[in-house]
């Protein structure tokens, strides 16, 4: 079962997850046969996963509106998505895809920056959080206009830190085609260094 609360008034809710008491001799709530479990899933992944939903997306209420969406969804088809291997692996495929299909019905999103107070505080003591803020800012603009997945591939690949079988597997087609996105999101990026420098 998840109960959705906000840490702190600029946060977005994020959901604590409690394990429901099943019978004895029951399996645990979310599936119905043998396999992994929603609540051990979700409970070792729903970090990863609104971190992942965030950088696609840029906004945190975003990101957990749509990891929301992806669980729910998930929760009708547990039965089945908990017997694969890698079950947090076809979450991220299904927040991918909800990603996708998010950007193809609002062609225009409103990204709400955050206050000074918020990114103060995430920022390292030892150096001048403007500095980061204005790295960050330049990166996200430079991703936010690349192809979705090319973004996709580089988010998975550098942020997640997934190999590329793992990131084809999210995205439903082959490693090659992965590195292709991959080659061309970088020569992309490279080429708006070097334009930002000339």
């Amino acid at each position: 079962m998840s109960v959705w609360t906000t840490t702190s008034p600029d946060s977005a809710a994020i959901p604590a997850v409690r394990p429901l008491r099943a019978p004895t001799g029951a399996t645990s709530a979310g599936t119905g046969s043998p396999g992994h479990h929603l609540d051990e899933v979700v409970r070792a992944h729903l970090p990863g996963l609104l971190r992942y939903a965030t950088v696609l997306t840029g906004d945190g209420h975003t990101a957990a509106d749509l990891v929301q969406e992806v669980l729910l969804r998930a929760h009708v088809r547990w039965t089945r998505i908990g017997l694969l291997e890698r079950p947090d692996l076809y979450l991220r495929r299904m927040v991918t895809n909800e990603h996708l299909s998010w950007r193809r019905r609002w062609h225009v999103r409103t990204v709400h920056p955050s206050s000074d107070d918020v990114l103060a505080a995430h920022a390292d003591p030892a150096r001048d959080h403007a500095h980061r803020v204005v790295e960050d800012d330049a990166m996200w603009r430079r991703l936010s206009e690349l192809p979705p997945r090319q973004r996709t591939v580089l988010v998975l690949r550098y942020y997640e830190g997934l190999a590329d079988p793992e990131i084809a597997q999210v995205l439903g087609t082959s490693a090659a085609t992965v590195r292709s996105h991959a080659s061309r999101a970088l020569a992309t990026l490279r080429v708006a260094d070097l334009t930002t420098e000339s």
